[in-house]
């Protein structure tokens, strides 16, 4: 009974007391095991007067020299050196070299590639990282509900390292409820189960795992197999300075304290950052190319950046990949704002990974998708691939001991730790490549309920699924996503969250392809859509989009689907499918030259409604945002000068998803126009959206325009800032990159808003203000947003009280300016003419750093412009003022010397006075001949997608509940100090140690319940005395468990 008590008032204590204790008991159980908080800080810029030169191939450095000499003679270039590279990659042949050539002669550099062997010239980057360890904040006690979150939004303009804070997680929709509750850390590889495979004599041995860090010290004691270091920085030290390599090192092979995944694989460490985190672009060239030399076959890079055109960066992962390394890289940091993937993880070929917390819960800093790489034409693919751990995870510190940190560049190597112990455990190691790996990885995930595609891919990494799956793989072609439900939600959001209708714009849906057989492959004739007759399949049809070459390992397959004229009135469900055979060169010399082939279906499952009303309809213009990159576009808030560009994609599932979002749930349905503005049906839509735009417009678009609206079209325009002066004063600099940026426009493009605009005698100015003020009983903020130059004399303006932010730029004082016209409503004068609203800034729309959203502005206007009827609320408004004429100050003129020409659409790049392009031809869908099944299509089209030939009731796992393996004793002289309560050993058996406070608090009520049943049950039994029987010894094992060797 006593015993008991004790027990329940331990409970008691452990539950009730403060973080402050449950410190002071972690130190002295782990004293080596450090919880820390990793802020980041970047830098990025072009290292001047430098560029890198590739070539089309491998040469000699003698032959590099010799080309680059050539090409020199045709220009005016006196002075150039090539740079020295002095790095274990130097002796052998390679792709580029680093030029320095002076200033006064670069506009001479793009002659270079005129030179038969020169394949292009970029400049050389410098990329400065901060790491700054601090001791994480004690967790709250058990009675104090408040979590204060402390983060910063940086996405930097380079590839940049990405971890962060041990506590930056959230939960999901369905624990939106839930609190910070802190754990102590698990041991990650226990957690996945890797333990199972050990025992299976499984350890990752013999497979090659390169880690591109910070390097690691030479005699770390939880490494037993590092194979190679080598340096590539100008450093003279191969030890990490900082302890992220060493973090990331320990995650995938520790063989003590905190566990690794595969143990005995053979590290190769490349120190790419100094000890002042700095790297450059052309260290990562060598260093992935000795990588190939080296035949790596695992490659785990815990870097990324929103630049998918960085030219040399890019094309090398592909030429990696091709060479069948498998590329593990973080997603990004930079949720949960969606289109924050990080590059090179968004690239088809490389497995991007996401984070989730212990308890499967969706990591806030988990950069979210769709890619952007595809806009504005197409739609974004599917990404994350896979979401592991990455939150709180334990990993080897930079000496010995562990210590605890978050992020995406955590669960980065968590998933390249599997990837080289499932690689470990198949016996024809040439089946495994980047394809087959992704795969099996994605096929054997486990989804997370009430978590969309954009958010967890395919789901949560599973170990063991994993392995049975590649125990019997074949070579064979696969999809992602490997069905299109848009009936089923929240998992198919955004697909699932508007149905489809006739007249509608086209839903695309990216697939990607991934092939198996081969680095290289094609489609076999063309895709088949094949609908199913008894599910009303030949209401809608289809129409492909897809690479002509499947390289490296992976390809695209863009669906448009529409809704037949037969079916404007109906309303259900309709189901087909698409059949696609992918062949690929046989590796196997014996085939003669023939071909694998493989041939995948994807079902296709969609709801259809009859076509809404026009004043129902809106058209969302995405043609004209541009964004970052290829051109440096800045934020519409000139405030974020900690995240200058806008590199978002300006998209209504991406940056602007709340909005649309609330769009839907009031009723309106939301279609894009990734086209010019003649090529949509403006007797379709009631109202055209056009926000933060940023392009030019084509002189015909103008004219439709004016003609749409004569014709009752509804115009609704959010600016944002255009200042020439302080685009010249500010040059946009950035704080956290430490570099100044000419804009080559403001946050939107007014001078060819205004060109739209003109027919109506409308225009907006230069003007730029901010400031909160109250709006129809609204408080709302205005963030670098422009004024209201000239607006019709009968149309309704009204306007604000607001600070001077162009002032303040350009002169350093403080204005306060009444009477400022930030919005206008007009109705036109022809019969059955529709309306124009024009408000100066987007940024209370915009998710990126909105601070007070006007959707109730956004829904007063659209019900203006649908209806016709102005809202009382603004009509009767006391700001109300009469339209500036435009006499008073002139409008804004396009900055002399901007290159917007080299990112426009419309565009064509002449120096002296850009002139627009003849006007594309509208985007023109050839429809797929149907083959209909009159067989009725399967119910349920999610269930556990099984690869060709997979059955995971063939691959039988063994039972070692009573036979988990420990970690290897310490020898004389290491560090005692265990990263587990108590010195328990690893294992599934000790999973419940370290379990958050409701566990604790259940186990409490257990004991507090049994308590009482012994004391009713001990006064209703006479006592009686028993025998003393004396407590067995605890038997030891006769046999040891196995460990992965040491």
């Amino acid at each position: 009974m006593r015993l008991e008590c004790a027990w329940l008032l331990l409970v008691v204590v452990v539950l009730c007391s403060g973080g402050r204790l449950g410190t002071e008991l972690r130190n002295k159980i782990c004293p080596n095991c450090t919880h820390l908080t990793l802020k980041l800080e970047y830098a990025s810029a072009n290292v001047e007067h430098e560029y890198i030169v590739a070539f089309k191939g491998y040469f000699t450095a003698t032959a590099r020299s010799k080309f680059i000499s050539s090409a020199m003679k045709n220009t005016a270039v006196v002075e150039w050196r090539i740079v020295p590279r002095n790095n274990p990659a130097s002796d052998y042949p390679s792709d580029f070299e680093v030029v320095q050539i002076k200033e006064k002669q670069r506009h001479t550099v793009l002659t270079l590639e005129d030179h038969p062997h020169i394949k292009r010239v970029t400049p050389q980057r410098k990329v400065i990282r901060s790491l700054k360890f601090t001791e994480t904040d004690p967790a709250p006690p058990c009675n104090d509900s408040r979590w204060s979150q402390k983060w910063q939004s940086s996405r930097p303009l380079r590839r940049t390292s990405l971890s962060l804070s041990s506590g930056f997680w959230h939960a999901t929709g369905r624990h939106s409820s839930r609190r910070l509750l802190r754990a102590i850390p698990r041991q990650v590889a226990q957690t996945l189960q890797a333990d199972v495979l050990w025992q299976m004599g499984h350890t990752g041995a013999g497979v090659k795992v390169a880690v591109f860090d910070t390097g690691l010290s030479e005699k770390h004691p939880h490494f037993k197999n590092v194979k190679e270091r080598t340096n590539w920085t100008n450093e003279k030290t191969l030890d990490d300075g900082l302890g992220h390599g060493t973090f990331v090192a320990g995650v995938i092979a520790s063989m003590r304290e905190c566990q690794g995944l595969a143990p005995d694989a053979e590290l190769h460490i490349f120190r790419v950052f100094t000890n002042n985190q700095v790297s450059y672009t052309s260290w990562f060239l060598d260093a992935f190319n000795y990588a190939i030399l080296k035949k790596i076959d695992v490659l785990n890079l815990s870097i990324g950046g929103p630049d998918f055109m960085d030219h040399p960066f890019v094309d090398k992962v592909w030429e990696l990949t091709a060479n069948k390394v498998i590329m593990v890289s973080a997603i990004g940091n930079d949720g949960p704002l969606y289109g924050t993937l990080n590059n090179p993880a968004d690239q088809m070929d490389v497995i991007g990974v996401g984070g989730i917390d212990f308890e499967d819960n969706m990591a806030r800093f988990s950069s979210r998708g769709m890619t952007t790489w595809e806009l504005p034409g197409g739609y974004g693919r599917m990404k994350p691939d896979i979401v592991t751990y990455g939150s709180s995870v334990r990993g080897s510190g930079m000496q010995g001991g562990c210590r605890s940190l978050s992020g995406t560049s955590v669960a980065s190597p968590v998933v390249a730790g599997a990837v080289a112990l499932l690689a470990s455990t198949v016996q024809h190691r040439e089946m495994v490549n980047p394809a087959s790996m992704k795969q099996a990885l994605i096929a054997s995930a486990r989804r997370l309920p009430g978590v969309n595609m954009f958010e967890q891919g395919h789901g949560k990494l599973d170990l063991l699924k994993a392995y049975q799956i590649l125990k019997i793989y074949k070579p064979q072609a696969s999809l992602s996503p490997s069905y299109v439900d848009l009936t089923e939600c929240p998992y198919m959001w955004p697909y699932c969250s508007q149905p489809i209708y006739c007249g509608g714009m086209p839903t695309v849906i990216n697939v990607t392809i991934l092939n198996g057989m081969g680095v290289t492959g094609r489609i076999i004739d063309k895709p088949i859509w094949q609908p199913y007759l008894p599910q009303n399949g030949d209401r809608i049809e289809v129409a492909f989009s897809y690479s002509q070459v499947l390289w490296p390992w992976s390809g695209f397959l863009a669906i448009s689907i529409s809704v037949t004229k037969k079916a404007a009135s109906w309303e259900g469900i309709a189901q087909g499918h698409v059949m696609v055979t992918v062949a690929s060169p046989a590796e196997n010399d014996s085939n003669n030259g023939n071909e694998m082939t493989s041939t995948v279906k994807l079902p296709i499952k969609v709801k259809i409604i009859p076509t809404p009303p026009r004043s129902k309809r809106v058209l969302w213009d995405q043609y004209h945002n541009l964004r970052y990159p290829p051109g440096y576009f800045p934020r519409d808030n000139l405030r974020m000068k900690n995240d200058p560009l806008d590199w978002n994609g300006d998209h209504i599932h991406t940056n602007f998803r709340d909005m649309y979002q609330h769009l839907r749930s009031i009723g309106y349905f939301v279609e894009v126009l990734g086209a010019p503005i003649n090529c949509f049906d403006a007797s379709q839509y009631g109202t055209l959206l056009m926000v933060d735009s940023e392009e030019e417009y084509f002189p015909e678009e103008i004219t439709k325009l004016r003609r749409d609206v004569d014709n009752g079209l509804s115009v609704i325009v959010f600016s944002d800032w255009y200042n020439t002066s302080v685009m010249r004063k500010v040059k946009f600099y950035d704080e956290n990159t430490r570099q100044w940026w000419m804009p080559d426009t403001g946050g939107a493009n007014i001078p060819a808003l205004n060109d739209l605009l003109s027919v109506w005698g409308m225009a907006f100015g230069d003007g730029l203000y901010e400031g909160d003020f109250n709006m129809a009983n609204h408080d709302m903020y205005y963030a670098s947003g422009s004024s209201i130059a000239k607006f019709p004399e009968d149309g309704l303006v009204l306007a604000q009280t607001l600070k001077d932010q162009g002032l303040e730029v350009l002169k350093q004082e403080t204005l306060v300016v009444k009477n400022v016209p930030i919005l206008g409503l007009y109705q036109t004068p022809s019969e059955g003419g529709g309306r124009i609203v024009l408000y100066g800034d987007s940024n209370c729309l915009d998710d990126s750093h909105r601070q007070k959203d006007c959707f109730w502005l956004l829904d007063a206007l659209l019900h203006y412009t649908s209806y016709g009827v102005m809202p009382p609320s603004l009509s009767h408004a006391e700001n109300r003022q009469q339209p500036p004429s435009g006499v008073d100050h002139p409008l804004p003129e396009r900055m002399e010397g901007n290159h917007l020409y080299r990112f426009s659409k419309v565009l064509e790049p002449h120096l002296a006075d850009p002139k627009p392009r003849p006007l594309p031809a509208c985007p023109h869908l050839s429809w797929a001949k149907p083959q209909p099944l009159n067989e009725t299509a399967p119910s349920n089209l999610w269930k556990h997608q099984k690869l060709l030939s997979i059955d995971l009731d063939k691959v039988v796992l063994p039972n070692f509940k009573q036979n988990r393996p420990q970690v290897r004793p310490l020898s004389p002289g290491e560090s005692g100090a265990w990263d587990i309560p108590g010195g328990i050993m690893p294992g599934r058996y000790n999973q419940d140690v370290g379990q958050t406070i409701p566990v604790f608090a259940f186990l409490g009520a257990m004991v507090v319940l049994a308590f009482f049943v012994v004391q009713i049950k001990s006064k209703s039994k006479p006592k009686r005395r028993k025998p003393r029987v004396k407590r067995p010894l605890l038997l030891q094992q006769v046999h040891p468990p196995k460990t992965p060797s040491v």
